[in-house]
């Protein structure tokens, strides 16, 4: 029979605080890691992803430049058919 008062010590306490957060820390992690692994930011330069602009980050950097007013439409396209020529 054990005779025990409840009182579990400073130790205790420590201990149990300590695991609370690792088990915590260890579950928000696996949520994280699993949404980056099956979300849309790992598929985002995919030809026919939803949102992708080109085929791959050289056209979506292109269409940024565009859009930012760096170059103007003609020379948008035709460095736009230069890329997708060499693909």
């Amino acid at each position: 029979m054990m005779y025990w008062d409840g009182n579990m010590g400073g130790w205790g306490y420590v201990l149990m605080v300590l695991s609370f957060v690792l088990f915590w820390g260890a579950v928000i992690t696996a949520l994280v890691l699993l949404a980056r692994s099956t979300g849309a930011g790992s598929r985002r330069y995919e030809s026919g992803a939803p949102g992708a602009p080109g085929t791959g980050p050289a056209e979506h950097m292109l269409a940024e430049r565009f859009a930012r007013g760096e170059i103007d439409e003609t020379e948008y396209m035709a460095r736009l058919t230069v890329l997708r020529r060499k693909a």
